[in-house]
């Protein structure tokens, strides 16, 4: 007869092995659906989708170069198909190490280093596994990004035409540049249409569409952040601009709202608490205070003692908010004459992509894709073009006043070449644009173009922008 320690050892074995059958059983319900792939200019990124959390690791093998991510408390829910054309990947297959564990192995054209990490559910995607795969620096030429390959087709583009070729500014007189940052991208499809409009797809047309018109201007020129359908850091984008030695920050956002009925467009610059926690984080990091403040990197941080830092961060993140603040209420203004407004002053937030100290950054909110009547003229290319010709005003107007010094827009005020920067013209009885172009010696077709008119017939009271010399010259 059993005695009774056997028969309790006996038990407890018992029961570990069924723990252990329902553990593995409980683990392997995850599964990996699908994946999606984005292809930046220096990185692509692969995002699975899980139907629960997983534990995971990655390495990489060469000769010939593959990367290997195995996926533990996973198996293959479907195919792993994909397009990886104009990327480092030449393959992709996988294989069920044990019952719960799938490996993937990705085949490369060249060696990449790579970064993982897993998301939690959020309100588009469930749990996900992220692989990135940076190109290393030693390799040539960057592979081009290419066309969106998500399963939801964008928002069709207007095609960016060639800027206007122009006579290159006087020796030593830069151009202004201005770093436009189209929001959302890649996984991260930002708010949605009721038509299926993606935020990502119809602000990076509108983004495209402002580079062409500020690169038109003379003095001018302006980048993106992302140039296609991928997914950039929040710091990152300021990280690219700071690089690019911007003069200006403009993020392009499309607004969502729990009500349909929410309508109009908005300018944000950073909160006062927001550009306090900021300094106070820069201050904080040994990494950040060897970066570079004041524009073009005048000041740097690293020699400094933390009170000294202290100070010029300080003044530097006062002035750049001041000046946020200001381009934010031209643009404002001139936003208000092609679409209805939600606000009727520039708003203030803890936006993380407005928090550089040494760039002016606004936010601009073109409307509200959530309904449905401004996401049909968001998407269509004909107020596309209106929102950016009213942005780049407010862009101009902003600069004629406050060039950077060393521009060309500098020179051009300095010597006298901007007589008055744009102001505005209440229309009096029996005015017509012909009179009015006449009175401020510009032409009619640049007074057209400045307030986006169709034709050259007026309204009593209507107000007019009059655009400074030096476009009217241009034009």
């Amino acid at each position: 007869m059993m005695g009774l320690g056997m028969r309790f050892r006996a038990l407890v074995a018992a029961v570990g092995v069924l723990f252990l059958a329902v553990t593995v059983d409980a683990v392997a319900e995850t599964k990996v659906n699908s994946v999606r792939l984005w292809r930046a200019p220096d990185n692509t990124r692969l995002v699975f989708d899980l139907t629960g959390p997983v534990q995971h690791s990655v390495f990489t093998l060469t000769a010939p170069d593959r990367l290997v991510i195995d996926i533990n408390g996973a198996t293959l829910g479907a195919p792993l198909n994909v397009n990886t054309s104009n990327t480092p990947i030449t393959a992709m297959r996988s294989a069920q190490r044990t019952p719960t564990d799938l490996r993937v192995v990705i085949d490369l054209k060249k060696a990449v280093t790579p970064k993982s990490f897993t998301l939690a559910p959020n309100a588009q995607y469930g749990n996900r596994l992220v692989v990135d795969l940076f190109d290393n620096a030693a390799d040539a030429a960057p592979i081009p990004p290419p066309t969106n390959v998500a399963t939801v087709a964008p928002v069709p583009v207007t095609p960016v035409e060639p800027a206007v070729k122009l006579p290159p500014a006087p020796a030593g007189k830069r151009d202004i540049i201005v770093v436009i940052d189209a929001g959302h991208g890649g996984e991260d499809p930002g708010a949605s249409g009721s038509r299926g409009q993606h935020e990502k797809d119809v602000v990076l047309a509108i983004a495209r569409e402002l580079q062409r018109q500020v690169s038109g201007m003379k003095g001018y020129r302006a980048e993106l952040t992302r140039t296609g359908d991928y997914f950039i850091p929040l710091r990152g984008r300021t990280e690219i601009a700071r690089k690019k030695g911007a003069d200006l920050f403009v993020s392009i956002h499309a607004d969502a709202a729990p009500s349909a009925a929410a309508f109009g467009a908005s300018v944000f610059a950073l909160s006062d608490r927001g550009a306090t926690s900021e300094t106070a984080r820069w201050l904080a990091d040994s990494e950040n205070r060897s970066d570079l403040i004041g524009g073009a990197g005048s000041v740097s941080l690293d020699d400094k003692d933390r009170m000294l830092a202290g100070v010029l961060l300080d003044l530097s993140m006062t002035a750049s908010l001041t000046s946020s603040l200001d381009v934010g209420q031209k643009v404002l203004s001139n936003i208000s004459r092609v679409t209805p407004l939600h606000k009727q002053r520039v708003e203030q937030a803890g936006f993380m992509v407005l928090k550089s100290p040494d760039i002016p950054s606004i936010l601009v909110e073109t409307g509200f894709i959530s309904n449905s009547n401004e996401a049909s003229k968001l998407s269509a290319a004909s107020h596309q073009q209106a929102l950016a010709r009213s942005i780049s005003a407010g862009v101009r107007q902003f600069f004629q006043q406050n060039p950077p010094p060393g521009t060309y827009i500098a020179w051009l005020r300095d010597s006298g070449k901007i007589a008055q920067g744009p102001r505005d013209h209440r229309v009096s009885p029996g005015e017509t644009l012909a009179m009015i172009a006449v009175r401020y010696q510009v032409s009619p077709a640049t007074l057209r173009s400045a307030n986006n008119l169709t034709s050259d017939e007026l309204k009593i009271g209507q107000t007019l922008t009059i655009p400074g010399a030096e476009l009217a010259a241009k034009q």
